[in-house]
Parts: C-alpha cells; sequence; structure tokens
C-alpha cells in the first residue's frame, strides 16, 4: 500500500514563499509520476506541478511557472514543492499524488494521495 504524507504548509503573506515536502513509503521510488494538486474552496483539483521520477523532468501549470519549483530526493523517497512569490490565489488545500501512468504526469488526476496540507496566502 502505497501512502504519502504531506508537510510544509501554513499561512503566508503575499510575497511570501512555502516548501511542501511530500514522503512516499510503501513502494519503490522509481519511475512513477509525483504530482501536487491543489483545490480551493468551490473550485475543482487542479494540477500545479508534476515530475516523473525516472528523469527528473518537470510539468507545470500556467499559473505557476516561474514561481513554483517541483523536486525530488530519491534517496529520501521524497518530492518537494518550493512555492515562491505566492499570492491569495494559490490559498487552497495542496495535495500530494503518486501513481504509475502513461499519460503526461500533470494530466493524471487519479493514484494514491496524501491526506492534503493547508496553504492559506493573506493579502
Amino acid at each position: 500500500q502505497v501512502q504519502l504524507v504531506e508537510s510544509g504548509g501554513g499561512s503566508v503573506q503575499t510575497g511570501g514563499s512555502l516548501r511542501l515536502s511530500c514522503v512516499v513509503s510503501g513502494y519503490a521510488y522509481r519511475r512513477v509520476c509525483m504530482g501536487w494538486f491543489r483545490q480551493a474552496p468551490g473550485k475543482e483539483r487542479e494540477g500545479v506541478a508534476s515530475i516523473y521520477t525516472g528523469t527528473g523532468s518537470p510539468t507545470y501549470a500556467d499559473s505557476v511557472k516561474g514561481r513554483f519549483t517541483i523536486s525530488q530526493d530519491n534517496a529520501k523517497n521524497t518530492a518537494y514543492l518550493q512555492m515562491n512569490s505566492l499570492g491569495p490565489e494559490d490559498t487552497a488545500m495542496y495535495y500530494c499524488r503518486w501513481v504509475i501512468t502513461d499519460i503526461p504526469c500533470l494530466e493524471a488526476d487519479f493514484g494514491y494521495w496524501g491526506q492534503g496540507i493547508q496553504v492559506t496566502v493573506s493579502s
């Protein structure tokens, strides 16, 4: 059973930064899609960033390009999301996602999920 545990959320002011972490257990951390999705109240869940662990290739939603960076530490079975220049529009529950898929990582809105972690950005 794959398990994901997120950490690092919280509250910041506009322009601030946060780093989310996602530790994966229960499966070898190789050649899978790791991703971060978010869901704001009243909105659909959206893919924010993803990385294919086999190559380290990242993909970003247009709304976060240039501000967010996804990375991985294979030795620690951990994926990270560095979020800079945060704005109120980034306020949401953020979820870590693990999946093996043939479709582009960021489009795979399924798989194993973490419990979610809140990010709140105040103006």
